[in-house]
């Protein structure tokens, strides 16, 4: 069964199969296979797949986005990175790193964030001298961040496939999030000593003043999100209503960026990402389901049965897994794939649903900035006009630390299970 789960949806994908259809022709084989084919189970399981309240949090969140990009609030949390840390040597890239950091806490999207920034950040690096692929590279890394730390589309999707609280994954991510960003930190720093860039002069204390001012409305939409869940004033659902209301409202009144004549287009814009994400996700219902009729997980847990006792082996095995898979596969399917596939396994291991989900995210992350597939190079290499190869070597230290990070969560579980319990 398993063989020809996997057959069929990756010879699918091989011919060009969009992802969402290959989910549901792997399910159909499946069906085929145990002579139990009714097209009414599909139907009735892509219905199930979209009908999720949970699910409702990424279009807002998506919308969320996308008013922040239209209202300049990325522009002013990059504004005040800048009046901190733009005037010493590697300004820019400390720059970068702390402002993805700040606007993960917006977007959870690492497109969106890499897109964002790297529009306002690459060619104000590249004018001053820095080199165009480290610079590209940092920035890209950087984003990956974003579906890290909360608010995070990813989670939402494992929480929603995994039956795993979001709220629990939400606070579990804050730390390893921030573990990649400092990471990025120390090693950028290296780097920039050997750059020979311009360096703008030292803001003042009324320009950091003035800085912080036009972007605390900005800052403070994290705290409301965090401290909603924490203290259990809103779900995660009603926490995405709340931050894509509180951007319309900064964009409007505050920051007046946003036109009421452009609302329109990006409402679309969210809908069209909206629509891709829940498509793949309804599909992804339809292989889940059988997959577990057809017993799979358990096909799975006889083959790892000699490791299923050593917890911390059958984690590496996972994520070496899960690296290999993020070569070829973008994140939300990879997740709507191997969540029912794997989950039933780690279980049986005794390891904390919660804590595989925020590593498996992670994991996959790292999938976004390796070729051949990485969504976020492309984003990249569209917004610096250069070739994926030179943004792949331009890449590599980063992709490095991140990988350090992710071993770091496997053997060091605690780094993620006791701040998780006293957030939650």
């Amino acid at each position: 069964m398993l063989g020809v789960f996997l057959g069929s949806l990756f010879g699918s994908l091989v011919i060009g199969v969009p992802i969402a259809f290959a989910l549901i022709l792997s399910g159909v084989a499946l069906m085929f296979v145990m002579g139990t084919f009714d097209s009414q189970i599909i139907a009735q399981n892509l219905i199930n797949g979209a009908n999720n309240f949970s699910l409702m949090a990424i279009p807002f969140f998506v919308l969320a986005g996308e008013l922040m990009n239209a209202g300049g609030i990325s522009k002013r949390i990059v504004s005040f990175a800048m009046s901190l840390v733009g005037h010493i040597r590697g300004g820019l890239g400390f720059v970068a790193i702390i402002a993805s950091v700040l606007f993960a806490g917006l977007s959870g999207s690492a497109v969106a964030d890499t897109a964002a920034l790297g529009a306002i950040l690459i060619p104000m690096m590249v004018s001053r001298g820095y080199n165009i692929e480290r610079s590209t590279g940092l920035i890209c890394a950087s984003g990956i961040i974003a579906p890290v730390i909360p608010p995070s589309i990813p989670m939402i999707i494992f929480g929603v496939t995994s039956g795993v609280s979001i709220t629990q994954l939400f606070m579990g991510g804050i730390i390893p999030g921030i573990m990649m960003g400092v990471g990025l930190l120390v090693v950028w720093s290296f780097i920039a000593r050997k750059d020979d860039t311009e360096l703008p002069k030292r803001s003042t204390g009324k320009e950091i003043l003035s800085a912080i001012k036009q972007a605390s409305w900005a800052l403070f939409l994290p705290v409301i999100i965090i401290g909603g869940l924490r203290g259990g004033i809103f779900t995660p659902t009603e926490a995405a209503v709340v931050a894509a209301f509180y951007a319309l409202f900064v964009g409007l009144f505050v920051y007046r960026e946003i036109k009421v004549k452009e609302l329109y287009s990006v409402l679309v814009a969210a809908a069209k990402t909206t629509s891709v994400v829940m498509f793949v996700a309804a599909a992804a219902m339809v292989s889940a389901w059988l997959i577990t009729v057809a017993n799979v997980p358990t096909e799975i847990a006889n083959m790892l049965s000699g490791v299923i006792d050593h917890p911390l082996l059958l984690l590496l095995l996972i994520n070496l897994l899960l690296l290999a898979v993020g070569l070829v596969m973008d994140l939300t399917p990879a997740i709507l794939i191997f969540t029912p596939v794997l989950l039933p396994v780690v279980k049986m291991a005794g390891i904390d649903p919660v804590y595989f989900g925020i590593v498996m995210v992670i994991n996959l992350c790292i999938g976004l900035i390796t070729p051949p597939v990485g969504t976020v190079l492309y984003v990249g290499c569209g917004i610096s006009k250069i070739d994926i190869l030179k943004l792949t070597k331009g890449i590599l230290p980063f992709l490095i630390v991140h990988v350090i990070v992710l071993l770091l969560l496997i053997l060091f579980p605690s780094i993620i299970t006791v701040p998780l319990k006293w957030l939650t």
